[in-house]
């Protein structure tokens, strides 16, 4: 991927029809000196199963948050994936990406207990495997794309650092990164009546043309829903006072407010702020509560690619049960390999640069064990596999 620009990740051309995920031609390879980083939280599994999942994806969210402004915003390929998070970077910044990540991790194991694996590699050591890193851009609105990733490389990398490789070392005690912009102020989202949401991986087996007529036939089943399957209400997610997440908000931002309560009173009166618009639709200034609802619904990640399928859809049960069977039969056939979780509902976890700016980005996860239950479902099958 060569280019003039500064960025070369935006020459890469977008496209919006998600199918294309499947298609090689819209992907280009990352440069040689490029970096991946990739982080995931230890014990991410008991966490969950102790209640904890706005406090794990807060986590996985930060990370790309760290980056992201240790970058200064400008763009770059990353992947949530509800415990931690993947990306591609330039090597111009990667002693400034390096200590945002270290003090991420320090974040968490100081403020909220946890035990957060991160590591960074060179594109040339992972092609040097065999494996590559190729992005392609996915337009879900016009200021926005998700990064979606093929070739191996990425899993590799992960894989690599669970194993205790190119692992990066948390930064000294009381070293906080930037997470301005990080919070999850939105309500749960709930299946529609009796609905369940599905958080769903997979993989490819030996095959790739096998996975992917699986999928393909996956695509069928779920854009024959309202709104391809998402769990967004059409009108944007609702928002509650006080929001759940606030005391995650407070503690993300305390050391730039001077303290814990400082930060919490002020993300308080943001939401309080936030509430009434949102209910009476005033606007205020340039902020425009429809408009930012609206692009809220357009700029969520509930369906990605990276190396794999991940995705979080609403099903009516009798379409629940219809993949689960769909996906069985493939699985059975050693086409894919597969974790699928069933929840009533969905969360949110949000970077918002600007509210008067249309390019704020929503990450999506299920709202009772998500991608970590789906996860622990697709190892489970595998043998020595990671259990965290």
């Amino acid at each position: 991927m060569t280019s003039p620009n500064a960025n070369p990740y935006l020459d890469i051309p977008v496209f919006d029809d998600f199918a294309k995920v499947l298609d090689g031609s819209v992907y280009r390879s990352i440069p040689d000196d490029w970096w991946v980083g990739t982080s995931d939280i230890v014990g991410s599994t008991g966490a969950i199963a102790a209640g904890r999942f706005k406090d794990v994806n807060m986590v996985g969210a930060s990370v790309i948050c760290a980056v992201g402004n240790a970058l200064g915003h400008s763009d770059y390929p990353f992947m949530f994936g509800g415990d931690g998070a993947s990306f591609a970077c330039a090597p111009d910044r990667i002693d400034a990406v390096r200590d945002a990540m270290a003090a991420t991790a320090t974040w968490a194991r100081e403020t909220l207990g946890f035990e957060l694996r991160i590591a960074l590699v060179p594109i040339a050591d992972i092609r040097a495997t065999g494996r590559d890193v190729r992005v392609a851009r996915f337009a879900v609105s016009p200021p926005v794309s998700y990064a979606m990733f093929n070739g191996r490389g990425l899993r590799w990398a992960e894989d690599q650092m669970k194993s205790g490789h190119n692992m990066i070392p948390p930064a000294p005690a009381g070293t906080r990164p930037d997470l301005s912009g990080l919070s999850c102020r939105w309500s749960p989202i709930r299946a529609t009546g009796s609905d369940h949401i599905l958080s769903i991986i997979v993989h490819p087996a030996d095959d790739r043309a096998r996975f992917d007529h699986v999928v393909t036939g996956l695509f069928d089943i779920l854009d024959d829903s309202p709104r391809k399957s998402s769990p967004i209400p059409a009108r944007g997610p609702d928002f509650s006072f006080p929001p759940k997440g606030l005391k995650l908000e407070a503690l993300a931002t305390q050391h730039k407010e001077g303290g814990y309560i400082k930060a919490w009173l002020k993300a308080l009166y943001i939401s309080l702020i936030a509430l009434v618009l949102m209910k009476t639709g005033w606007k205020l200034g340039d902020f425009d509560p429809k408009r930012y609802r609206d692009f809220t619904g357009y700029n969520t990640d509930f369906r990605k690619f990276g190396d794999g399928l991940w995705m979080t859809v609403n099903c009516t049960v009798q379409r629940s049960e219809e993949i689960d069977a769909f996906l069985r039969a493939a699985e059975d056939r050693g086409d894919i390999r597969f974790g699928l979780h069933r929840q009533r509902t969905a969360i949110m976890t949000c970077i918002v640069p600007s509210i008067t700016n249309d390019a704020h980005f929503h990450f999506l996860d299920g709202g009772e064990g998500g991608y970590t239950a789906a996860a622990s479902a697709y190892k489970a099958k595998i043998p020595n596999a990671d259990p965290a």
